[in-house]
């Protein structure tokens, strides 16, 4: 197990005291580094959270040479789309069809950045 995480998964957690208030998983993939998961505890949404986390992710790849940054959104999540957008990322492609839901499923839209070496 310790094989899967080490080297190519890494992450960053967000606390205040002993209480998480928001995470992110990035993966390295050669030069390129994908935003698997950014996460706030519901209670702490909107008060900047998952932008300080963001820019600490983008922040991770610059540090480590990356080319390229990607991550992918639900297309009905405004709120991520325009946080992504305002940090510099822009709209690559669509996944038709990619999350399920509860009425069938929604596309993925997959975005991406690129830093000039």
């Amino acid at each position: 197990m310790l094989s899967c995480l080490a080297g190519r998964y890494f992450n960053l957690a967000a606390f205040q005291g002993d209480e998480m208030l928001g995470f992110y998983i990035g993966e390295q993939a050669g030069p390129d580094y994908t935003l698997m998961d950014i996460c706030v505890a519901p209670k702490y949404q909107g008060q900047g959270i998952a932008k300080q986390l963001l820019n600490a992710f983008i922040e991770h790849g610059e540090q480590h040479q990356a080319e390229n940054l990607f991550l992918e959104v639900r297309e009905s999540n405004a709120p991520a789309i325009g946080l992504y957008e305002s940090a510099g990322f822009s709209h690559m492609s669509v996944r038709k069809n990619y999350y399920p839901t509860a009425t069938g499923n929604e596309d993925a839209i997959l975005m991406g950045m690129s830093f000039s070496l």
